[in-house]
């Protein structure tokens, strides 16, 4: 069998390039062995630079003395450490995850460009997660368990140790006769982890010895299931995901009929897949909003709520709308200097494309009942030429209507508006939250 240095030194060379490597040191057995292990191929090995990060989150009197414990082994081991405190909200209905939530968005925060994170989860917190997920009633990507790798921050996050256990660790840990701290919550079985490690874990391997590796190694199936199921996922996403329209609304949106093609399962798949970097996901309770939002009649305005935002079908088509658009807007704004860019509280910028017209100048939004004159055209009214354009609903409530004393001079972004005689200038709109804009 290969010893545990060369199997450590065998994961990381896809990243042996990174310009440092740094290891996530919470002082326990598991991170002190892996930081040793480095500490010792860096002997021996051409390896990035090293240094380690230790986390204080300031939830246990006793972890007051962890950072100087760890300052002590990394001074021991000629490695650099930063102690980083965060701040954790402890009114969570989870505090564990309230607490590894508050952890890596400091890593993320700390990694520079193309720098690793090592942490050091093993085999037997892989078979911990699969069955802690599996109790919850998680789906095929929370089956799979800890990815191996992901990014995180400007970097990315390596767990080089998954396929060692526990007992390898501890037995590397008392042959090099390593110090490290025993976290007493660790033993409190009223959090669920610490119940299975403790309890039910244990008692699967009394029966079947092996269930930890058997677990870990049914994670690795999910994690493949999963990456199948990403890939028909963007698949069906080429052919269902419509182009920014108008083009300043450039929210994320999808063809309904193109999405209702395809069966149930693949419709979950790929909405799962458009809603992951926009939401936090909802569980299988909670889909039948979207069979709601997909089988409502054709003139109907229905809205599916998720924690960040909405989905909102107008005719045939379904948009995010993220929760910052959801907000009303109300009051009116003074424009002192036209030739300057209008920053609109909670709601981007406005400019004008050509010469500014002559003020005093204002920013309302809409109250029902207005109409603009349009060259050519006459005067027509406002909503019926929203509806002539397919603005939806969600957006008609934010357009910037720009006005001269009681008189409207143009909508932001609406074709044809603001060239009155002798005057030649649009009023460009760039919402706080496209992904695109006009320039």
């Amino acid at each position: 069998m290969k010893s545990l240095e060369l199997r450590l030194l065998e994961s990381l060379l896809p990243w042996r390039d990174a310009p440092a490597w740094r290891v996530a040191f919470s002082g326990g057995l598991d991170s002190t062995v892996l930081l040793h292990l480095l500490t010792c191929l860096g002997r021996v090995e051409k390896l990035p630079a090293l240094s380690a990060i230790h986390i204080e989150h300031g939830l246990q009197a006793v972890a007051k003395g962890w950072p100087d414990h760890c300052r002590q082994v990394c001074q021991a081991f000629d490695v650099p450490l930063r102690v980083e405190q965060v701040s954790v909200q402890r009114s969570s209905a989870s505090l564990e995850r309230a607490a590894r939530n508050a952890r890596y968005l400091a890593f993320g925060r700390l990694l520079a460009p193309e720098e690793v994170l090592l942490t050091a989860q093993h085999r037997d917190d892989q078979a911990e997660t699969l069955l802690f997920r599996l109790l919850r009633g998680s789906g095929v990507k929370g089956l799979a368990g800890m990815p191996r790798q992901r990014v995180l921050g400007a970097g990315r996050l390596l767990r080089p140790l998954l396929d060692v256990s526990r007992a390898e660790l501890e037995a590397y840990a008392r042959q090099h006769r390593l110090v490290w701290i025993e976290d007493p919550s660790n033993q409190d079985v009223q959090y669920a982890r610490n119940f299975l490690r403790q309890q039910v874990i244990p008692l699967l391997e009394q029966r079947w010895p092996a269930s930890s590796d058997v677990l870990a190694r049914t994670a690795g199936h999910l994690a493949e299931a999963q990456a199948l199921l990403d890939e028909f996922a963007e698949q069906d996403l080429r052919t269902v995901v419509l182009p920014a329209q108008p083009v300043w609304l450039a929210l994320p949106s999808l063809d309904l009929q193109a999405l209702k093609r395809l069966s149930e399962a693949r419709q979950r798949n790929l909405l799962r897949t458009f809603l992951a970097p926009l939401t936090e996901l909802p569980d299988s309770a909670h889909w039948a909003g979207w069979y709601a939002l997909r089988d409502a009649a054709i003139d109907a305005q229905p809205r599916w709520c998720l924690a960040s935002g909405e989905l909102q079908r107008c005719a045939n088509r379904l948009w995010w709308v993220p929760e910052t658009w959801l907000r009303p807007l109300a009051g009116q704004l003074v424009w002192p200097d036209p030739r300057q860019r209008l920053q609109l509280p909670d709601n981007g910028q406005l400019y004008f494309a050509g010469e500014a017209p002559a003020g005093p100048l204002g920013v309302r939004y809409r109250q029902g009942g207005e109409s603009l004159y349009i060259p050519g055209r006459g005067h027509r009214d406002l909503k019926r030429l929203l509806n002539e354009l397919q603005i939806p609903a969600f957006a008609r409530a934010r357009l910037p209507l720009l006005y001269r004393g009681e008189e409207l001079l143009a909508v932001a972004n609406l074709p044809g508006s603001g060239a009155a005689a002798g005057e030649s200038w649009q009023l460009i709109w760039r919402p706080a939250d496209s992904a695109q804009g006009l320039s």
